[in-house]
């Protein structure tokens, strides 16, 4: 599940292999943008803004995707098969000499101007992985609608850019309340724990795609000493298991837009607050 802290090791991985270097496959699989010719062309350089990606290229142009749901970016050494889906699900294609980019099932891809970035990303808080980050604005922003629910609330990437459906179960698991629960209730101290948490646990999880919350202890969580049994997360995915903490059932429901695209997961026992009516 994409969220910041794997857009963040992405658009890594992406600069790594791109940036410096001069495009010599350019394919752009989207109408408005299919004519669109950028060989020649260095990459100066790929970043992440929230779940934002940002790959800029000589010549004052920026190349814009976001993953949303299941997209994602491959990187291959030239004259390797290429795996991640079948062709059709191909959106885009960025080769150097060395290194090949694709794109797969990418629901949004643009060729913006550089200096106009601000209208693809300006309307995002502060991120958790950014240099803008800034916890201070993070929580008010969080509170700027008391009645809203906490899950949607930390979904808002106007509030903090970064958080999606996988941490924000995970934060309120280890806030002690539902998603549901108006965030005008939420106990006085909770608001900044919260968001100091969202950053630690992205910034713990940011090197690796293999994501985990049940061990915050940076030494348990960095290379090769990470943790590779039991459940890697506390709630999500886990419907129907019990609780790690107090053995309960954890349950799971929409969280608002009945798409079933924004499934939340929660413990019965260990957290309160207002839960859907099933």
């Amino acid at each position: 599940m994409p969220e910041g802290d794997t857009v963040w090791l992405t658009a890594k991985r992406l600069h790594t292999a791109l940036a410096g270097q001069v495009l010599t496959v350019s394919d752009l699989r989207v109408p408005r943008f299919a004519t669109a010719d950028l060989t020649g062309r260095s990459v100066l350089d790929v970043t992440a803004r929230g779940k934002h990606l940002l790959t800029r290229i000589e010549g004052g142009l920026t190349l814009h995707s976001h993953l949303r749901m299941d997209g994602a970016w491959r990187v291959f050494a030239v004259g390797k098969r290429w795996s991640g889906g079948p062709a059709h699900q191909i959106r885009v294609i960025l080769g150097t000499a060395a290194q090949t980019a694709v794109g797969y099932r990418l629901p949004v891809l643009e060729l913006v101007r550089t200096a106009e970035e601000n209208n693809v990303v300006g309307h995002l808080g502060p991120d958790l992985l950014g240099p803008d980050w800034d916890p201070v604005t993070a929580r008010a922003n969080l509170l700027t609608d008391p009645a809203r629910p906490l899950g949607e609330a930390l979904l808002d990437q106007r509030n903090l850019a970064g958080i999606g459906n996988v941490y924000k179960s995970e934060l309120a698991f280890l806030a002690g309340v539902t998603p549901w629960l108006p965030v005008g209730e939420l106990p006085e101290d909770v608001p900044a724990r919260l968001v100091a948490t969202a950053q630690r646990l992205l910034e713990l999880n940011k090197n690796t795609f293999e994501r985990q919350t049940t061990a915050t202890d940076r030494s348990v969580l960095a290379g090769p000493r990470r943790q590779t049994f039991g459940p890697r997360l506390y709630v999500y995915g886990r419907g129907g298991h019990p609780c790690l903490r107090c053995g309960a059932a954890v349950r799971k429901a929409d969280q608002s837009d009945g798409t079933g695209e924004r499934v939340t997961y929660w413990c019965p026992g260990c957290q309160a607050g207002p839960i859907p009516t099933p």
